[in-house]
């Protein structure tokens, strides 16, 4: 449709005359068409309708949709760019359902005085069914124009579906007894009864109990029924905590309103921490509209300025968790700011040498490869203009950043310009640690429960994410 078009001035229109314009319902024109115009019935939004009963079992597009199929139609090919609706009648014998291609059809059926045409349209869609036909009216351009049409600005629909299906597999597994340290703000309290209410954990609640129950009445919570650990402070909520793990009582922990260092100080402490054989590093999950998979980014909360002893834990922890959410063979990317070995970078020279490693089996699980700078690690395109030839490049799975400030300001940009959603996990500990920042949202907090779940099935089982729908199926 698009490029250099011209439209057909009124002398130049014969009776007779047709032209058409096909298009396929997606879910994504459903939702785009309720905001435009703020029709929000259910029967028109993909994944609501079936959840109405009734018979109801798919989406169907409104009918003011598919009569701009023919404002489409007159507006760019028949009289074209410059024309102008006076009226249109439509009759529907059929509605049109998601994935179905609809064709529209204007045929020029009269000519009349002050440049006024009318046309017969009709509109069918998969198998030739007749969806709609009716008459319209409009004033035709004229004079003829050459115009060059530009492409409209692309439209993402904010949909989060990784996290989605992340949360349905967690909840075939059994709850896990999660202390939740210190939830002593609504936030933190409310994300950690609405991961209960999903089946995902059932909450200890350690902290002051004085600044839980404040949480409680913010939010208007009922915390009957749940075990609340009384403690000094927030240095003796992660102590009880983390004792907690010991004594076999709680399976997680996740953080609630206090400093990660704190919260972590626990976790590390050499006598009576829960230390695991490797170092404890962050891992970001991100959900990315518009893209298929999960993407995930670390180190962007523990390690500030890692070695590359420390990297070699990082990538494997990242590709444990990449394996317990269901990615098999996670594609590893070692970001920095360029993808060639430049001696003077030292994050060029880590991710060569994490590469190699991989490559000798010293880092497993997965396919490692860097450097690579962002653009050619995610986009297929940037990847071979430049020539990469990797089975990583323009498909990472995993983004290990030179730094802690770059996967922070990396994973916050994404969340707060690109609007992606995030949940965060430690991994390197005996057991997965639930660490969000005190500025999450509830979702984030729910998210990073399925998450831990997985991997703590993962860690025991040995059962990812894919094994689990698998057998769900």
């Amino acid at each position: 449709m698009w490029g250099l078009r011209h439209n057909r001035t009124f002398d130049e229109i014969a009776i007779g005359d047709t032209a058409d314009v096909s298009r396929t319902l997606t879910a994504n024109d459903l939702v785009v068409f309720a905001h435009a115009s703020g029709n929000l019935n259910p029967i028109h939004i993909a994944g609501v309708a079936s959840s109405m009963g009734g018979g109801q079992d798919e989406a169907v597009a409104p009918s003011a949709w598919v009569s701009a199929l023919i404002s489409c139609a007159l507006g760019m090919e028949l009289p074209g760019p410059g024309t102008l609706y006076l009226s249109q009648s439509l009759t529907f014998h059929e509605r049109v359902h998601l994935g179905d291609v609809v064709t529209v059809k204007v045929r020029v059926i009269a000519k009349d005085e002050g440049r006024i045409v009318r046309l017969a349209t009709s509109v069918t869609c998969s198998g030739g069914k007749l969806v709609a036909d009716g008459e319209a009216s409009v004033i035709a351009p004229a004079e003829r124009r050459f115009m060059s049409v530009a492409k409209l600005p692309d439209i993402v629909v904010e949909r989060h579906v990784q996290f989605d299906r992340l949360l349905a597999r967690a909840r075939a597994l059994p709850a896990l007894a999660t202390a939740v340290v210190c939830p002593g703000d609504g936030k933190s309290l409310k994300g950690a009864l609405l991961a209960a209410e999903a089946g995902l954990i059932v909450p200890v609640l350690v902290g002051p109990r004085a600044a839980t129950m404040a949480a409680a009445r913010e939010i208007d919570a009922d915390l009957d029924g749940i075990e609340i650990i009384d403690a000094d402070d927030d240095r003796d909520a992660a102590r009880r905590a983390v004792a907690m793990v010991h004594e076999g009582k709680v399976a997680t922990l996740m953080k609630g309103h206090l400093h990660s260092d704190v919260f972590l100080s626990a976790v590390v402490r050499k006598d009576g921490g829960l230390r695991g054989s490797r170092r404890l590093t962050h891992v970001f999950v991100i959900d990315l509209p518009g893209r298929a998979a999960p993407l995930l980014i670390t180190d962007a909360a523990i390690n500030i300025a890692p070695t590359l002893e420390a990297k070699v834990d990082i990538v494997q922890n990242a590709i444990d968790l990449a394996r317990a959410i269901g990615i098999e063979t996670p594609l590893v990317g070692i970001l920095a700011a360029i993808e060639t070995v430049n001696p003077a970078m030292q994050s060029t020279l880590d991710a060569a040498v994490l590469s190699k490693m991989a490559e000798r089996g010293q880092i497993r699980g997965g396919i490692v490869d860097g450097p690579l700078a962002m653009d050619n690690a995610v986009d297929l395109d940037a990847a071979k203009g430049k020539g990469i030839r990797s089975l990583v490049a323009g498909r990472s799975d995993v983004l290990v950043v030179p730094n802690l400030e770059a996967g922070n300001m990396l994973a916050k940009e994404l969340a707060f310009v690109g609007h992606a959603e995030t949940a965060g996990i430690v991994m390197g500990a005996r057991v997965p640690l639930i660490l969000n920042s005190r500025a999450d949202n509830e979702r984030s907090r729910v998210a990073s429960a399925a998450i831990a779940m997985l991997v703590e099935n993962w860690q025991r089982n040995g059962v990812g994410m894919s094994q689990l729908a698998a057998a769900a199926e």
